[in-house]
């Protein structure tokens, strides 16, 4: 170990993280693993790194969330150790990079170590990876720790792990990485200062939030709690806004006040950072996102103000919409916020909501796994060789649905095989510091529109960027000539350089205004957001067939136009279309050549307002280019249509005459009694097999007139099985004989079929006669001689015993000019009154 890391050690700060370091030293002798669970302001990101240099040999490599926290991370310790940044202690970041062959701890970005990682498993000359602040379960922290242990089960056994938590994901995380015995957990008490908690509530009747996001109305009661928080509290004050856009709203509120006012967050250049996290002659107030949670330390602050949101990643994965989205920040956040005021002494917390919405808040902010987009975590994953995302030891596996949506994404970029696995091309990708999609754009749209402008508009796209007006082509513009935009100038540099080294110089590119040029691009990252104004209307279609609309009381310089490239998009739960945030105008050549693959021509035919429709239809995704009629459609498809409708509107669009009505009565009994071959012939049958039965009947419809016209009879009768089909009047007549010479219906409607006949016409049966080679007999509704019903039975011969004599006595009285015998198994059946056979 270096000098200056051993006089540190030996005479370390006094911070409570102090007490645990000879646990972690016999831990890491030990296992080569370790978690350390402390909460903030305990020291562990100051004196953890230094105390792993001394038990491990080669460099020693931690990350941070952020490139403010890794920055700010390694600045601290190379003061503590009177040394510049770049020697003992150095640091790395996206576009800059400040070390040298001394260096033995390296602070980094997740993320860059996941880079690192994927061009070099085995870590060459890293003896140790510390990652820091794991409970906040960001994405690349997850899959980075994941891939970290993948490496020491294969590669690198002798690669020493800590883990740093400042909740209790600690023993969920000692688990995950111990494997089979957990690692172990070095816990460090707290040691902040008390903090006094004030409510500060909106006045009622006003809202925080509204379908546009954040109100102006909240901003202003930021603003005030920010001047009373300088009124009745001293030290510097850190105030906690979602994004970019909360902070320069509530900057712009706070002129005048006895302070020097900052912005932090993410976009600012490395200088912008320093002066917002250095102390100066006079207080200070921070208004700073999420990034100084907990994985920052801002010197000086004694007063936090909490809006009480934070900006989380949220995906509508069945729409393909992905954005980060404003939501209430959570009880454990809103703690460690609180925290930050308690480092140098008693502090305060002014909460702009109030002790009862407190209450309802979520107790944990979700992992970013569980509702990011999942499209650049699944090529990492491709990338490192794993086919199967569950063969990683990740703290939470990823939502199946999020994951088959990421494949597809991948897929239609050309990124990974249906399989899974990462191409040329995906690696190519995986390459570029920017979500997939973006790679996308930046290596497509270079020859397009020329490889600068293509690495503007993917910078100004892997940023949260509030276009006026939703109008990205201003956004560019502004930031072109705008006076903080340095970190986005660094970027467009370094994505410049990355497409030339992908694709080359690419000076003679076409012609193409900004407009179009930077909807091109646009388009090319979210081919599935290409939309079309549709026909009558202001509002679009997109090409994966989500409605979408500009801001009815905002749409800015897009409105009206006929093509937008949509850059970003929400739809809010309620609402029947997506809000568009951000796009730029598009041409439907434009549209075609970053959507190509969604080029298709269909033929459709359908039924429409009674009439089978045929027409040749031209699309992109979801938008129809053009339509044209089809004269002489595949009878399939006819057929389709027609089942189709039929299915919706019901089987009484074909005519059933009463002999249709009947006959399929009479199959509908055969099928019940005797099963298979007798054909199933209800609604739902005859629906679903409409070709077996009206066959090239249908060839000839194209209306419900046509329909109609059917002959259903006919078509009936070719469901009949043969040879079975000959004993259809054996097995189910549709009349039968009764004893007095009458021929009489049998009515199949009823569950069982049903002769109604007048009783005296049945004298002389001892039973009743059975269908269906006699499985079922036939239901008797015996009528009186005004055909009015006397008695129901299926059992005649017990009719005659039991219910006949009561009949008898109940309607001779009555009827009395008709036979009324005392024994009806031996009378004569007849038709005609006793008078009348005696005058014959």
């Amino acid at each position: 170990m270096s000098d200056p890391l051993r006089r540190l050690l030996a005479a370390p700060p006094d911070l409570p993280v102090a007490a645990g370091l000879p646990a972690l030293d016999e831990a890491l002798r030990s296992r080569g693993l370790a978690v350390v669970h402390a909460p903030p302001g305990t020291g562990k990101t100051t004196l953890v790194p230094p105390a792993v240099a001394q038990s491990v040999t080669g460099r020693v490599v931690v990350t941070q969330p952020s490139r403010i926290a890794a920055r700010a991370a390694a600045r601290r310790l190379a003061h503590l150790l009177g040394e510049p940044v770049g020697e003992t202690v150095g640091y790395s970041v996206r576009g800059e990079r400040r070390t040298s062959r001394s260096t033995r701890i390296e602070v980094v970005t997740t993320g860059l170590l996941l880079r690192r990682l994927q061009h070099d498993p085995e870590l060459a000359g890293v003896g140790a990876v510390i990652l820091d602040e794991v409970h906040e379960r960001h994405l690349d922290a997850d899959l980075t720790l994941a891939l970290l242990l993948d490496v020491r089960a294969n590669l690198r056994e002798d690669l020493s792990l800590v883990a740093m938590s400042a909740t209790i994901e600690a023993e969920r995380t000692a688990a995950l990485i111990g494997g089979g015995e957990a690692a172990p957990v070095i816990s460090v008490p707290g040691a902040l200062h008390p903090v006094e908690t004030v409510w500060c509530p909106m006045p009622p009747g006003t809202r925080r939030t509204d379908d546009r996001g954040i109100t102006p109305a909240f901003h202003d009661h930021v603003a005030a709690t920010v001047r009373r928080a300088l009124a009745e509290h001293g030290g510097d004050v850190l105030v906690f806004v979602p994004g970019v856009a909360e902070i320069d709203a509530v900057i712009r509120r706070l002129g005048g006040v006895e302070a020097d006012v900052h912005p932090l967050h993410g976009r600012l250049s490395g200088a912008e950072q320093d002066r917002a996290l250095s102390e100066g002659p006079r207080r200070r107030v921070i208004v700073s996102t999420a990034v100084a949670e907990s994985s920052l330390t801002v010197p000086g602050v004694r007063v936090v103000v909490d809006a009480g949101f934070s900006r989380e990643p949220r995906t509508d994965h069945r729409r393909g919409l992905a954005s980060l989205v404003t939501v209430t920040v959570s009880r454990a956040a809103a703690d460690q916020r609180a925290g930050r005021a308690g480092r140098l002494g008693p502090g305060a917390v002014l909460r702009c909501w109030s002790e009862a919405e407190n209450a309802h808040l979520s107790a944990h902010p979700e992992p970013e796994i569980a509702t990011a987009d999942l499209t650049a975590f699944t090529l990492e994953v491709a990338c490192w060789g794993s086919h199967d995302v569950r063969e990683l030891a990740l703290l939470d596996q990823p939502p199946p649905h999020a994951l088959g949506a990421a494949r597809r994404v991948l897929v239609e970029l050309g990124a990974v095989t249906e399989d899974g696995r990462a191409t040329s091309r995906g690696r190519a990708m995986a390459a570029v510091p920017v979500d997939p999609r973006l790679a996308r754009a930046l290596i497509d749209g270079a020859p397009l529109v020329g490889s600068r402008r293509a690495a503007e508009v993917v910078a100004m796209l892997s940023e949260d960027v509030r276009a006026p007006g939703g109008d990205l082509v201003a956004a560019l513009r502004s930031l072109r000539s705008g006076q903080r935009s340095g970190a986005w100038r660094s970027q467009v540099t370094r994505l410049e350089s990355v497409v030339k080294e992908q694709v080359g110089q690419r000076d003679n590119v076409p012609a193409l205004t900004d407009d179009v040029a930077v909807g091109l691009v646009v388009a090319l990252a979210h081919p599935d957001r290409i939309a079309r104004k549709r026909s009558g209307g202001s509002s679009y279609l997109m090409t994966s067939g989500t409605g979408a609309a500009l801001d009815p009381r905002d749409p800015g310089p897009l409105a009206g136009l006929e093509w937008l490239a949509v850059g970003d998009a929400e739809r809010r739960s309620g609402q029947r279309e997506a809000r568009i945030r951000s796009a730029a105008p598009l041409t439907e050549d434009l549209a075609l050549e970053a959507a190509g693959s969604s080029w298709t021509e269909v033929d459709e035919v359908g039924w429409t307002d009674g009439r089978v429709v045929a027409r040749r239809r031209t699309l992109l995704g979801a938008i129809e280019l053009s339509s044209v009629p089809i004269s002489d459609p595949p009878v399939e498809a006819v057929t389709e249509a027609i089942r189709e409708a039929v299915a919706s509107e019901g089987i009484d669009l074909l005519t059933w005459s009463e002999a249709a009505t009947a006959l399929r009565a009479r199959l509908d009994f055969l099928h019940r009694a005797m099963g298979d071959p007798w054909p199933d012939v209800s609604d739902e049958a005859l629906t679903q097999n409409l070709q077996s039965w009206l066959g090239p009947q249908l060839a000839r419809v194209r209306s419900a007139r046509d329909l109609r016209r059917i002959d259903v009879v006919a078509a009936l009768r070719a469901l009949l099985p043969w040879p079975e089909a000959a004993r259809l009047d054996a097995l189910a007549p549709e009349r039968v004989e009764v004893p007095s010479g009458s021929i009489v219906r049998i009515d199949y409607s009823q569950e069982q079929p049903v002769l109604a006949v007048r009783l005296q016409e049945v004298f002389g049966w001892d039973s009743a006669p059975a269908l269906a080679d006699g499985r079922v007999p036939l239901l008797l509704h015996l009528l009186s001689p005004a055909r009015r019903p006397a008695a129901v039975t299926a059992d005649l011969d017990s009719f005659w015993d039991n219910g006949y004599p009561g009949v008898r006595a109940d309607l001779r009285g009555r009827y009395p000019k008709h036979s009324w015998p005392d024994d009806p198994r031996t009378a004569p059946a007849t038709r005609r009154t006793n008078a009348r056979r005696t005058r014959d």
